[in-house]
């Protein structure tokens, strides 16, 4: 199994960057992380469907798309390491699509077979890749039986 998580905005040096690396790092699946931005001030539709575009046109071809958006299915990390180790068994590749500060174009979430949430509240775009990446990583050792998962 290909990991690909692939979000709007530069996220720059810092403790949210730090995080990030912290899981990316432990996940032993390979994992790419792509950044795409939009630097044009546009308004609030044309930037939603232009950093879908920028989304969809960084998935890799095979992909298949997973959508983070607060209105998607809530998994439980047992939930998601099954849906992991699915994919892992068929060898697929997996890109997690997470949009800009105003959410996902609908585009985007047409493309998504799964559109998953970290719950109801709202979470800052940049935040999500840290609590992502560590429910990946949870899910990896979940996978593993290992006891970092004790929920």
């Amino acid at each position: 199994m290909r990991l690909s998580l692939i979000a709007v905005g530069r996220l720059r040096a810092g403790p949210l960057k730090d995080l990030e690396r912290h899981y990316a790092e432990r996940i032993r699946w390979p994992l790419v992380i792509r950044e795409v931005e939009e630097r044009r001030k546009l308004p609030l539709a044309e930037m939603k469907a232009r950093e879908g575009a920028l989304l969809l046109a960084a998935l890799p071809r095979a992909a298949t798309a997973v959508a983070l958006d607060a209105a998607g299915t809530a998994l439980s990390s047992e939930g998601l390491a099954a849906r992991l180790a699915s994919w892992r068994d068929r060898d697929a590749e997996v890109a997690f699509l997470i949009g800009g500060a105003d959410g996902l174009d609908e585009a985007v979430r047409a493309r998504a077979p799964l559109t998953l949430s970290l719950g109801p509240m709202t979470w800052p775009h940049f935040l999500v890749r840290g609590m992502l990446l560590e429910q990946l990583y949870r899910a990896q050792q979940i996978l593993a039986g290992h006891p970092y998962h004790r929920g």
